[in-house]
């Protein structure tokens, strides 16, 4: 089984990998795809510079290129279960959809939940403001975002569940086993 996850940052992706690990899931995330990407180029690892990359690798190779990679290495594997990250292109569901045994979650919470989220978990990768996380969920969801770029707005309108996650991470896990059990049907 493959479940991909698509959300923004802050939505609770991390903590759906950690339950599906758990469960026994193997991890691999869209952005491995770049950051291996951005080593052959010598490219600073830097998130600006990946999101570039990423857009450019989707540009040249069609927007399910690293969906497409991730597979590649999924097929390499013994493991058959897997959680891909990191979507933030229709394309890339597609490709993905192309497997068996596929579901896509979709994480989300309110603008104001994800901006004190990401404030308060404090990565040097997250912008430190409100105004720069507030322009990154923007982009993410497509703002000023060419047609292959980053378009969460529409991977949501693709994927098989939404989940809201404004409550607990208690809650959050719960609705996360509720989802892949009902995968397993």
């Amino acid at each position: 089984m493959i479940i991909g996850l698509t959300g923004s940052m802050g939505a609770g992706k991390g903590e759906a990998t950690r339950v599906l690990k758990d469960l026994g899931f193997d991890y691999i995330t869209l952005s491995q795809m770049v950051r291996e990407e951005a080593r052959k180029q010598g490219v600073p690892e830097e998130r600006e510079q990946l999101m570039k990359i990423g857009n450019g690798m989707r540009a040249a190779e069609g927007a399910g290129v690293l969906a497409k990679r991730a597979l590649e290495k999924i097929a390499e594997s013994d493991n058959k279960n897997w959680v891909v990250d990191g979507i933030r292109n229709p394309a890339e569901i597609d490709e993905l959809k192309k497997g068996e045994k596929v579901h896509v979650l979709g994480l989300h919470a309110d603008k104001e939940i994800l901006i004190e989220r990401i404030l308060k978990r404090n990565r040097d990768s997250d912008p430190n403001d409100r105004e720069g996380i507030i322009h990154r969920i923007e982009r993410e969801w497509g703002k000023n975002e060419a047609e292959d770029g980053q378009q969460m707005e529409r991977c949501m309108q693709k994927v098989d569940l939404v989940i809201e996650n404004e409550g607990t991470l208690e809650e959050l896990d719960e609705k996360i086993i509720a989802f892949y059990n009902e995968a397993l049907n």
